[in-house]
């Protein structure tokens, strides 16, 4: 009885040190998941203002149907931008949750996972950064869009 009671604790140990683990990779799924609601409200945005555009563009006045339509063109583009910075970071959540499960099975089937855990880590961070180099493309393109108050 003594030696189940000794089992026990032990397994009751090594779930908690994977659990242990496994909070620093989802932390960085916490963070992933608000990185996703920023991209999201972000493309709801430039859909909303791009389907305002279109209301607006009337066959009236050449000239501000040219600014509105290239307007909408820069709207397309950072629009494609936004669904590649969200691709990718659904991805990087991907991946992440994999990295979790790998703890999981290591420790329960008692494998050696170190190196598929590490490669699925540096994937994320890796498909994490390159969300990230592709949203600043998206605001440096907004920024470079904005019109305060001047016609170019």
């Amino acid at each position: 009885m003594g030696e189940k009671l000794l089992d026990l604790g032990n397994s009751m140990h090594d779930v908690a040190g994977v659990i242990q683990l496994a909070v620093a990779p989802v932390f960085l799924l916490s963070a992933v998941g608000i990185t996703l609601t920023v991209l999201t409200n972000r493309l709801a945005r430039i859909v909303d203002r791009a389907r305002n555009l279109e209301d607006l563009v009337k066959p009236s006045d050449a000239t501000d149907l040219r600014e509105r339509q290239d307007q909408l063109r820069i709207l397309a583009r950072r629009a494609r931008l936004i669904n590649w910075s969200i691709t990718l970071s659904v991805l990087c959540a991907i991946l992440v949750s994999c990295v979790v499960v790998a703890l999981f099975l290591r420790a329960s089937l008692e494998v050696d996972l170190s190196k598929t855990i590490s490669t699925l880590f540096i994937a994320a961070m890796l498909t994490f950064i390159a969300a990230l180099i592709v949203f600043l493309r998206e605001v440096f393109l907004s920024i470079y869009a904005l019109r305060i108050g001047l016609k170019r």
